[in-house]
């Protein structure tokens, strides 16, 4: 039995299993992993962490403390997790990734500072909302440690987690965000303690409740500003740039902010400022507009007569999701070295212009810090196969429908495949309408949508000989795409790829010596329509479908969900009550051995029965009342009563998840 074995149900229009493994083994022979790779963009969105090895297996190249790497398999990682008690679906994070983009990140603005002969510093400080899992921010703190990186709080709890977690000064804790006494009097508390907390003002609001905590505590804040620039920037998470953003101070209310503290007497507290103008900005020439416009601004507080010391970018240094290296919403046209020179050479000109000490840089690089960290993992447990229609048997070519769609198909040429395309589709829709007004039989229904898929099957075979012969590819490429039914939620796992069509690059784990036949959207395990993935990379734009391989019987079939390690955990949610997927935490060694260093169980049934306000102990009260009612009266015997009761408590104890 080979590895993984495990019975899947295949689904489709006479779908052929044998004939499809025939199709897929005939490909083979021309098929690379170089095809392989280019085809999934790997090493475009992959930025070297991960590839493909000779066995055809989707590997982590992880890089190591000594400046080497060590390759280990996903796929030996599941079997791995498996001895562990741990199922699919799993959220992966793999510690190296992490620990080696807090590096890069600062280390290429010190090459950068070095280089330009920048007089200032580079200070980083990460955003807790990105990721607030305790054990990544955690790793962050450690792993950041030689460069004193920071942490951004926007709430009281997230304030709270920095407070307790940067146990030495050093580091900056940036507060932004809307701030009560209570959260005030918090940060000022650390700052007698000697860390440096800085206020950010967001609202003129903000300016008396520190003023009035700090007087009354005897402490002098650090303040700073966050400014709202008129600089717009493309990408997804554009809405908190351009002067209608919701957030920071427009130029009368940093005004109105620099008169209260002069008037309070503490403009010399004015020392820092913020801007943002989104998490993933493709551009680097938007990147580098917001800086001399923040520039701008840091030249007049420093003429006001603030002594200004911190210039903070905020985030928006992007992931290349596609992996086209270019200023599609999803990419980025700029390396990170590329980044960090242009924002150093920005700032250093327009001060050297103007005669002002160099400021500390300091970004919010949330996302491109832990989004290579994160791999959700899932295997496939059901497909509905559209591709390997065959032409019915019982050809009745009485009813016109039937022969109108079989005239089509006898028709159908490279000089006739869009007319032929429209007439079948027109055909197609009859026979729905027809059916429905009951002057359709299922029977005869059945037939048109047989001949119909055969048609759309030789349709797609002479698009991919002539990319131009239909005028809209794309649908046609949806209409036949195969359904992968995988263990997972997008829901809880990938919310942005629900909410905002968020691109994140989805991979087998395994089986790249094949040539992938069959083209397919992902839906996940929730009874909803929204419940799937079918927006994919491919060559910068967005494909309806991903190539896959054909699902071998008895065998798992992996997928990877990757670059999920920003913002995806805390945004999910409970859609279908389907809960938290177990977490696994990796530390790869110097000998390229692997180390599990952390597993956090997923939700159990009763754990989110918990969080909807059901008491699980009631629930099982009730059953079991429900179960001897039935032995009473007759309709099971205690024996079955007691195995439903047992049935009922181990589903409580069980993974939301599908199960073996």
């Amino acid at each position: 039995m080979p590895r993984h074995a495990k019975a899947l149900r295949i689904y489709g229009t006479h779908f052929s299993h044998t004939d499809n493994q025939g199709t897929a083994l005939n490909q083979q022979t021309d098929w690379t992993i170089a095809d392989a790779d280019e085809l999934y963009r790997i090493s475009g969105w992959g930025a070297g962490y991960f590839r493909l090895n000779d066995d055809g297996n989707l590997v982590i190249n992880a890089p190591l403390a000594s400046g080497k790497t060590a390759e280990i398999a996903m796929l030996d990682l599941i079997e791995g997790m498996e001895v562990r008690g741990k199922t699919m679906p799993v959220m992966l994070r793999v510690q190296n990734l992490l620990e080696n983009q807090i590096r890069l990140i600062n280390e290429s603005f010190a090459k950068a500072i070095a280089s330009s002969h920048y007089r200032g510093k580079y200070r980083g400080v990460f955003p807790i909302k990105v990721n607030q899992q305790a054990q990544v921010i955690e790793d962050i703190v450690r792993f950041g440690k030689p460069w004193q990186h920071g942490l951004e709080a926007g709430s009281k709890a997230e304030l709270m987690i920095a407070l307790s977690m940067l146990t030495e000064p050093g580091p900056l804790i940036v507060c932004n965000g809307y701030k009560d006494r209570e959260f005030v009097e918090l940060g000022l508390g650390m700052t007698k303690l000697g860390f440096q907390v800085i206020f950010v003002i967001e609202t003129p609001a903000e300016l008396p409740i520190i003023v009035e905590s700090s007087q009354a505590m005897g402490v002098r804040p650090v303040i700073g500003v966050r400014a709202k620039l008129f600089s717009h920037v493309s990408g997804h998470w554009n809405a908190t740039s351009g002067d209608r953003s919701m957030f920071g101070l427009n130029a009368s209310q940093l005004v109105g902010v620099i008169d209260g503290l002069k008037a309070a007497g503490m403009l010399d507290c004015l020392q820092f400022l913020h801007y943002h103008l989104g998490s993933q900005i493709p551009n680097i020439r938007d990147i580098r507009t917001g800086v001399r416009e923040a520039c701008r601004y840091y030249v007049e507080l420093v003429e006001e007569g603030a002594p200004m010391r911190f210039l903070d970018l905020g985030g928006g240094l992007a992931v290349d999701y596609d992996g086209s290296r270019t200023s599609a919403i999803h990419s980025r046209n700029y390396t990170l070295e590329e980044y960090c020179v242009d924002v150093v050479e920005t700032i250093q000109a327009v001060m050297d212009e103007k005669g002002i000490e160099h400021p500390t840089i300091v970004t919010e690089s949330g996302r491109s810090t832990v989004a290579y960290s994160t791999v959700l993992m899932f295997n496939i447990l059901d497909v509905t196969g559209y591709t390997d229609a065959r032409l019915p048997a019982d050809n009745n070519e009485d009813n016109e429908l039937v022969h109108n769609l079989m005239e089509s198909y006898r028709m159908l040429s490279d000089k006739t495949v869009q007319e032929c395309f429209n007439d079948a589709v027109y055909y197609r829709d009859e026979a729905r309408d027809g059916f429905m007004r009951g002057q359709l039989d299922l029977r005869t229904r059945s037939r048109v949508e047989q001949i119909f898929m055969v048609v759309m099957t030789e349709v797609q075979k002479i698009a991919e000989r002539n990319p131009d012969a239909l005028s809209e590819p794309e649908v046609l490429k949806t209409m036949l795409a195969d359904i992968y039914y995988g263990n997972f939620s997008v829901f809880q796992s990938l919310p942005d790829a629900w909410a905002i069509d968020q691109i994140f690059p989805v991979v087998p784990l395994h089986r790249h010596l094949e040539r992938p036949t069959r083209n397919s959207i992902i839906a996940d395990m929730t009874c909803d329509s929204d419940g799937k993935i079918d927006r994919f990379p491919e060559n910068g734009e967005v494909s309806r479908a991903l190539p896959l391989h054909h699902i071998k019987e008895g065998e798992e079939y992996y997928l990877g969900a990757f670059l999920v390690g920003a913002y995806q955990e805390t945004l999910g949610d409970l859609h279908n009550l389907l809960g938290d997927t177990h977490v696994v935490s990796i530390y790869i060694n110097e000998d390229g051995s692997y180390d599990f260093v952390g597993e956090v169980e997923g939700d159990s049934v009763a754990d989110v029965l918990s969080y909807v306000e059901y008491q699980p102990n009631n629930l099982l009260a009730q059953f079991r009342q429900t179960a001897e009612r039935a032995v009473r009266s007759g309709t099971i015997s205690a024996a079955e009563r007691q195995h439903l009761v047992n049935a009922f408590e181990a589903g409580l104890r069980g993974y939301t998840y599908y199960e073996q």
